[in-house]
């Protein structure tokens, strides 16, 4: 969008929100850059000119305005929408994969050179991938400055810096303040972060309903991993450096965050996942324009606009828990996952309490016979494939991965049918127009709206909601009365993890996640997914 100046020039001139992280404004006469909603009195047009990305500008020789401090807006939606090259690059740049491995590290992940990659970055961002993780690192410094009593040393290493010296100049020429004076300029009436813990605030475009994102993640919650206390989704991280523990709770205008690292490290990875899992850099607006263009979820969308896809901190987790919960109900596959977490688990501390495991590795799985689980054996079979692909790196559901290729990969595998498959496109890979029309709760929501119901004319109604069928997947099940579209009560502590499985075994999870309805209890299980309670 920053080719088109007038455009962007509008945007600014009406401080409009909707536009920050598309694109950002530099002033000439003062060498500031700028968000477009920046509230103070807009340069005049013959001094502005436009960046696609914080780090371009900052090279361009601009640093941030401490007014609206565009180096914490909300990032850019594209780098989530879309599956190309560049876009899986800055996926992976935000997951610190520059930072742990090099250059070389991120084109060996997406299997190009690095020549091509940094002409590609040049070419689209106006910055290189060294110069976007700089721009990253100066971004984790400036919170851990501004929120923690760390030493100045300590936070330098934790940034990613390679020196106490790179550390300082980068801050001084970002921000224009020496990191001791930028910690003096914010800490009057500020406490200081408890040791090991970091509160900030993750900013969304707005607006933003999040019924149906915590209640999905906290009605499929797995015991000892994941929990829903006095209003917040809490839950465990399993990260580069060491585990960490997130607590995420909804606000008006942004998401509460705290975070408990083992190792400071890990900071920039474990917001990016954060933020990806709230889908929190998603474009509401460009949605709800185009799926309220179909009168039939119009009305929907007006009454509770801005929803997003509940994704997933770990790709290969969510996929063993869709394996996990074929055929079975929301309860039956939380107590599987457990049990699972409880045998299988590396165990954590909470500082908080509650949480106690990280969900067990692929290749901590795979060290163990799968007779070892209590289920069917064709579902066996299936976490056993689905394991030795990821262990061997035949698949790949990380942030970076290419969702088309992950897609024909997992349909080789046993047991992989179509719902399990845009399941996973959906929630872990991250495709916005993912889409299930052999899900029951997508067709009970088709017959009660009026839509076709059969799954080869759902398909064709949904060519009009391209590219954004997840989205649509989302107002569709929203139709339903299920608990993953109410946002818990702030007093509810999480269910009981203890539940039997059986106590409702007629429980229609199907309706959130299936290609059919639930099987008889006498009929033997079957190796296609026809029951996906991990929705």
């Amino acid at each position: 969008m920053h080719t088109d100046f007038d455009a962007c020039v509008r945007a600014v001139q009406s401080k409009d929100a909707r536009f920050d992280g598309w694109f950002f404004t530099a002033v000439l006469t003062t060498r500031i850059y700028c968000r477009p909603s920046c509230p103070v009195v807009p340069p005049k047009v013959r001094n502005m000119t436009f960046y696609p990305s914080a780090a371009a500008a900052q090279q361009a020789g601009f640093r941030a305005c401490k007014r609206c401090r565009p180096d914490a807006s909300p990032g850019s939606p594209q780098w989530n929408e879309r599956a190309d090259l560049v876009a899986r690059t800055m996926r992976l740049i935000a997951d610190g994969v520059v930072d742990r491995d090099g250059v070389p590290g991120l084109a060996a992940r997406i299997g190009y050179s690095e020549r091509q990659i940094e002409r590609q970055l040049l070419a689209e961002l106006g910055a290189g991938p060294l110069a976007l993780a700089r721009a990253q690192r100066a971004q984790t410094a400036r919170l851990l400055i501004e929120t923690t009593t760390m030493p100045m040393s300590e936070i330098a290493f934790a940034a990613g810096f390679a020196s106490i010296r790179t550390f300082n100049d980068t801050v001084r020429e970002v921000f224009a303040l020496s990191p001791t004076e930028l910690r003096a300029r914010v800490a009057k009436g500020r406490p200081a972060a408890a040791s090991g813990m970091i509160t900030l605030r993750l900013p969304f475009r707005r607006p933003l309903t999040p019924d149906n994102l915590f209640g999905h993640l906290a009605a499929t919650a797995v015991p000892g991993v994941e929990e829903w206390r006095t209003g917040a989704y809490r839950r465990t991280l399993r990260l580069p450096h060491g585990p960490g523990v997130v607590a995420l709770r909804p606000q008006p205008d942004h998401i509460a965050c705290q975070l408990w690292l083992a190792d400071w490290r890990d900071l920039a990875q474990a917001i990016s996942r954060c933020r990806r899992m709230l889908d929190l850099d998603a474009d509401p607006t460009a949605v709800d324009a185009l799926l309220s263009a179909d009168p039939v979820l119009a009305p929907q969308i007006a009454k509770a606009p801005g929803r997003r896809v509940p994704r997933v901190a770990d790709g290969p987790e969510f996929a063993v828990r869709a394996v996990l919960g074929q055929q079975i109900s929301t309860a039956a596959a939380r107590t599987h996952a457990g049990r699972l977490v409880a045998a299988y688990g590396e165990p954590v501390t909470d500082p908080a309490g509650g949480l106690t495991h990280l969900f067990p590795s692929p290749a901590a799985l795979a060290e163990h016979d799968p007779k070892e689980l209590a289920m069917p054996q064709t579902r066996r079979d299936t976490l056993a494939a689905l394991l030795r692909a990821l262990v061997d790196g035949e698949l790949d559901l990380d942030v970076g991965s290419d969702w088309e290729r992950a897609r024909e990969q997992l349909k080789t595998l046993p047991g992989f049918g179509p719902w399990t498959v845009e399941t996973i496109a959906m929630r872990a890979l991250g495709d916005p127009d993912a889409f299930l029309p052999t899900d029951l709760g997508i067709r009970h929501a088709a017959r009660d709206l009026g839509l076709p119901t059969t799954p080869a004319a759902l398909l064709r109604h949904s060519a009009a909601w391209q590219p954004w069928r997840s989205y649509a997947t989302q107002y569709l099940w929203a139709t339903g009365d299920h608990p993953v579209n109410f946002l818990p009560p702030d007093d509810s502590p999480d269910e009981n993890p203890d539940e039997d499985p059986n106590d409702n075994p007629n429980e229609n999870i199907a309706s959130y996640g299936a290609e059919q309805g639930p099987a008889p209890a006498s009929a033997p299980a079957k190796p296609r997914d026809t029951k996906g309670a991990s929705r």
